[in-house]
């Protein structure tokens, strides 16, 4: 039996209405699709789970993986409260157009409503056209009765807070915070693994085939967040050749790496599975007395937990999220 591996895998890619062409001409995803608004990097979403592109797992999905290593490949804690299921889902996104704004549940309603997780989310900017925006919860607090009066009178812009940004900007999506990714922006993106979303108001545009997408305004009504915050983009500091901390939760831990030299990883102490997003540049990881593989701009690898040191080699100056369950 084959012996576990950096794995990566052939990337899931969807057709979005607001989805654009920058996964292809900018990350370099291989498609003859129009309109990718994403590319699943890593997921174990039903109908849509990860297969294996490299290495002797080759076409086996992550699914399969997990059931015969199990603890080995995603680690002790997380195997034992995730069992068969990978907990996270890995995109990047392209909007060309502004998505929907929407929300998605807690752990709670999902369980009830969808028999799922919930859907606790974060932004990574990796870039954004002029005027590119993020819509981000609410400029002060809401409640249902006024939330409702501007659905209705399609103004919900006038109650939510819209923020410009730009490269490295990051936001934390909690559940019931209303959102939305504006036009321009190109973003990788963190979640729980689930695809439910309460999608609230749409901009009235039509579907090719002139028919409305469906809004879920009665589900949404008890799953919103009506509290606003004075700040919604995360603050974090960036360091050299060393991980910086950027989003900590219960359901995911990201740093922010920015290398030019070579780091050494040591993993021993995590128990849990190391996602790499390359965001920017190209490194080589290198591990098991000298194999070597690559991850460039746009590509995510999966390190297997039992892989506890291994090597991060800057082929030119490059960024990387690193993610992983506490």
């Amino acid at each position: 039996m084959s012996k576990l591996y950096p794995l990566k895998f052939e990337p899931i890619l969807k057709e979005k209405i607001w989805g654009g062409e920058k996964l292809h001409k900018v990350l370099h995803k291989k498609s003859t699709k129009k309109n990718i608004g994403e590319s699943w990097e890593v997921s174990d979403v039903e109908g849509d789970v990860s297969i294996v592109v490299n290495g002797d797992f080759k076409g086996k999905s992550l699914q399969d993986l997990i059931k015969i290593y199990k603890a080995e490949l995603v680690g002790e804690r997380v195997y034992s409260q995730f069992e068969d299921k990978f907990p996270l889902l890995i995109k990047f996104i392209d909007a060309k157009e502004a998505l929907s704004i929407q929300l998605h549940p807690n752990d709670a309603l999902a369980k009830e409503r969808h028999n799922s997780f919930g859907k606790t989310e974060m932004w990574y900017v990796m870039q954004a056209d002029k005027e590119g925006n993020l819509i981000v919860g609410f400029k002060k607090d809401s409640n249902k009765e006024e939330y409702l009066k501007h659905l209705e009178a399609k103004t919900l812009l006038g109650i939510l807070n819209v923020d410009e940004v730009d490269e490295g900007d990051v936001y934390f999506i909690s559940t019931g915070r209303v959102h939305a990714i504006g036009a321009g922006v190109l973003l990788a993106e963190i979640q729980q693994t689930s695809d439910i979303t309460y999608r609230i108001y749409d901009w009235d545009r039509q579907s090719s085939d002139g028919t409305y997408r469906d809004l879920h305004t009665e589900q949404a009504l008890d799953a919103i967040d009506y509290t606003a915050k004075e700040e919604y983009k995360t603050k974090y500091s960036k360091k050299l050749n060393k991980a910086s901390n950027v989003i900590d939760c219960q359901y995911f831990t990201t740093n922010f790496l920015s290398i030019n030299e070579s780091i050494s990883i040591d993993n021993s102490n995590k128990d849990s599975f190391i996602i790499y997003m390359c965001v920017k540049g190209e490194v080589s990881i290198v591990y098991a007395q000298g194999k070597v593989e690559n991850i460039n701009k746009g590509e995510t690898i999966l390190m297997p937990a039992n892989f506890s040191k291994f090597e991060i080699k800057a082929i030119e100056y490059s960024e990387l999220l690193e993610v992983y369950i506490k």
